[in-house]
């Protein structure tokens, strides 16, 4: 019956090894995906009128890991010139190639008018000159047992125009 029981604690202890290793392995998955870099590429201005305005911002996503990144939803944070301009959460998925680039773009909805006056002063003089933007946010990886991965990104950027000079001909 000796015998039998210490069988039994043998046994039992490498169950509990094996799952702790399990855990440890699943623990250090996360910190196997490096932080891709992204940039704001472009902000740009589809519809303007005094009610709401659309932009569609475009993103670079640089992969640095030696696989691909699937990506199933991006939450986001955009500011301009130190004012919160949009945030967000998408739930289209993409990936990015393996030691490559590639790049998502969002479609923003706002009143400008309501919401932030101030920005609609940034946005008008931002097709004349560089604005500061700051870019907040995680991406939801799509392997298994593998946390959110955040960045927090800075730069500048110059608005297109195209709506904006389309309304003052109009």
């Amino acid at each position: 019956m000796n015998r039998i029981a210490s069988f039994r604690y043998m046994g039992l202890g490498a169950i509990v090894a094996v799952i702790a290793g399990l855990l440890t392995g699943c623990a250090s998955t996360a910190s196997l995906v490096d932080t891709p870099q992204v940039n704001l590429r472009n902000v740009e201005v589809t519809e303007l009128d005094l009610n709401s305005q659309t932009f569609l911002l475009d993103f670079d996503v640089i992969n640095p890991n030696p696989f691909p990144l699937p990506i199933r939803s991006v939450s986001y944070g955009v500011e301009l010139d130190g004012y919160r301009f949009a945030s967000g959460e998408t739930q289209g998925a993409f990936t990015v190639p393996a030691s490559s680039d590639g790049s998502f773009a969002i479609s923003v909805d706002l009143n400008l008018m309501r919401t932030a006056p101030q920005l609609m002063f940034i946005v008008r003089n931002g097709v004349y000159r560089d604005i500061p933007y700051r870019l907040k946010g995680r991406f939801d990886i799509d392997i298994p047992f593998t946390n959110p991965v955040s960045f927090d990104t800075t730069g500048v950027i110059r608005l297109e125009a195209a709506a904006l000079s389309a309304e003052s001909r109009h």
